[in-house]
C-alpha cells in the first residue's frame, strides 16, 4: 500500500498553485533519426541528402539494440547534427529493398556521399562506426 509520503511533494505544489504548470515535458525531442518506411522514400533521401548514413537493422537483433544508443548519440553530437542525415530501416519490414542492397547481417551501416556509397559496416562496432561517420563528415 502506497504512504501519503509518496504523494505529500505533490499535495504540497498543488497547495501553492504551481500544479497547473507543466514540471515536465510529455513529448519527445525532435529525432535526429529518420525511419524510412518504403524504398521511395529510401532512394529520396538518399538523393536529397549530401551525407547519409543507413542503419539497416532487425528488430530481434541483439547487437542492433545494443549500438542503437551509440548511433542516436552521435546523431544529437555537434559534429554530426546537421551535417550527416541519419536514416534507419528494418530489413524486415523492406526485403525487397534489403535484398537491393545486399544486405546479409545485422546491423549493416552504409554511408553515403552525394548519393554515392561510399563505405559500408557490417556489425556493431562503436569504434569503427563513429571513426567512418567522422570520414564520411570530411
Amino acid at each position: 500500500m502506497l504512504s501519503t509520503r509518496t504523494f505529500r511533494p505533490a499535495l504540497s505544489i498543488a497547495r501553492q498553485g504551481i500544479a497547473s504548470q507543466r514540471l515536465f515535458h510529455a513529448s519527445r525531442a525532435a529525432q535526429a533519426i529518420h525511419y524510412v518506411k518504403t524504398a521511395e522514400e529510401y532512394k529520396q533521401v538518399i538523393k536529397a541528402q549530401d551525407k547519409v548514413i543507413v542503419d539497416c537493422y532487425a528488430t530481434w537483433c541483439g547487437p542492433c539494440k545494443a549500438i542503437a544508443p551509440i548511433l542516436e548519440k552521435a546523431s544529437e553530437e555537434a559534429e554530426f547534427k546537421d551535417k550527416v542525415h541519419f536514416v534507419k530501416f528494418d530489413v524486415d519490414e523492406l526485403p525487397e529493398l534489403s535484398q537491393e542492397l545486399g544486405i546479409r547481417a545485422m546491423p549493416t551501416f552504409l554511408f553515403y556521399k552525394n548519393g554515392q556509397k561510399v563505405d559500408e559496416m557490417v556489425g556493431a562496432n562503436p569504434p569503427m562506426l563513429l571513426q567512418n561517420l567522422k570520414k564520411l563528415n570530411v
